[in-house]
């Protein structure tokens, strides 16, 4: 179990410490940006790869028990909520999006005016789900692990926008929110159907379908009620 904490504690320190912090402004200056993304790069595929392995090992460690149990009832929800995190995620990694450098002019549309973070709040979904509904040591600390870097990278992204683009990044985070549906619900925005329901949607549907009808076969778990298996 100490490897698993050991692997987490360094995937998030490298997004948490690293990107989005002033450490990153100096780290860029002194190297400049592609040399930057690229070792970033580098070092979040490995931490992300060596907290996978570290949780398969825990997983399968007799260190690893159950904490908890919300019961089935809980877990027969999980396809309304998983579907909603890949509709909600997905989209917002096939759009340009002004939070993100390189796409600082890009229109706010589409899933954007939900949240401007839409992957990562994806992310949180999809994690806080399998964090409540896993009942062992070893799932809590790598769900967690994803939980509070989404939770926390949303925030970090808008400080160094904030930070690195002044008046214009605060015209843009006035007109979106952060919260899921916020500016929508203050009335700084609106839900505009044509715009979300697009071939962004589509794909993201249809790879949520993959994942559901193939959860059993890759992670040995049914995520539809009472367990039940398609084929």
């Amino acid at each position: 179990m100490g490897t698993l904490l050991a692997a987490a504690a360094v995937f998030l320190g490298i997004h948490l410490l690293i990107s989005g912090t002033k450490l990153r402004d100096a780290i860029v200056a002194t190297i400049g940006e592609k040399p930057y993304l690229g070792l970033f790069s580098l070092a979040s595929l490995g931490a992300i790869v060596w907290l996978c392995i570290a949780y398969n090992q825990a997983y399968a460690s007799p260190d690893n028990r159950v904490l908890y149990d919300l019961g089935q009832g809980f877990r027969n929800f999980a396809i309304p909520v998983i579907a909603a995190a890949f509709v909600l995620g997905l989209p917002g990694v096939l759009m340009a999006n002004p939070s993100s450098r390189g796409q600082e002019k890009a229109t706010v549309r589409g899933v954007l005016r939900i949240t401007r973070h839409p992957f990562l709040w994806g992310v949180a979904i999809w994690a806080g789900y399998h964090l409540l509904a896993t009942t062992t040591l070893a799932s809590a600390i790598f769900f967690a692990t994803f939980v509070i870097l989404a939770l926390i990278g949303t925030r970090a992204i808008d400080a160094k926008c904030r930070r690195r683009r002044g008046p214009e990044w605060q015209a843009i985070a006035h007109q979106t929110s952060n919260i899921p549906f916020a500016a929508i619900l203050a009335g700084r925005n609106r839900f505009a159907a044509r715009e979300y329901f697009d071939w962004r949607f589509a794909v993201a549907v249809a790879v949520f379908a993959a994942f559901l009808f193939g959860h059993d076969h890759l992670f040995a778990v049914s995520p539809f009620p009472n367990n039940w298996l398609p084929f």
